[in-house]
């Protein structure tokens, strides 16, 4: 009884933090857009640099909020989805993080 109590309330507290989280990445995601929209108007040179900066860290808060999400997990199929997205998230970061780097170089 008292570790199903304990098990419930562990469980909320995961899934309010993965709420957090994932409401972040998105906030940052909605914020660069209208950032680099903006800019996109004014003719700004870092345009490209921006957009893939706060893509990045979108993807970051998103990819945090899976990492959470497998603690809660309860099923090897949604074990495996989990990872799958997790892999894809880092693929993804992996290369903004390179289109970066190759942006920077070019300014």
């Amino acid at each position: 009884m008292l570790f199903e109590t304990i098990s419930d309330i562990f469980e909320q507290i995961v899934n309010y933090a993965i709420l957090v989280s994932e409401l972040a990445g998105v906030a940052i995601l909605v914020f660069t857009l209208i950032k680099c929209f903006i800019g996109w108007i004014r003719k700004k040179k870092e345009l490209r640099l921006d957009l893939a900066q706060g893509i990045a860290l979108a993807l970051e808060f998103k990819m945090g909020g899976e990492v959470l999400r497998t603690v809660i997990v309860r099923e090897w199929n949604e074990l495996l989805i989990l990872g799958a997205i997790i892999v894809l998230r880092g693929a993804l970061t992996f290369l903004i993080h390179w289109e970066i780097k190759q942006e920077r170089e070019r300014l």
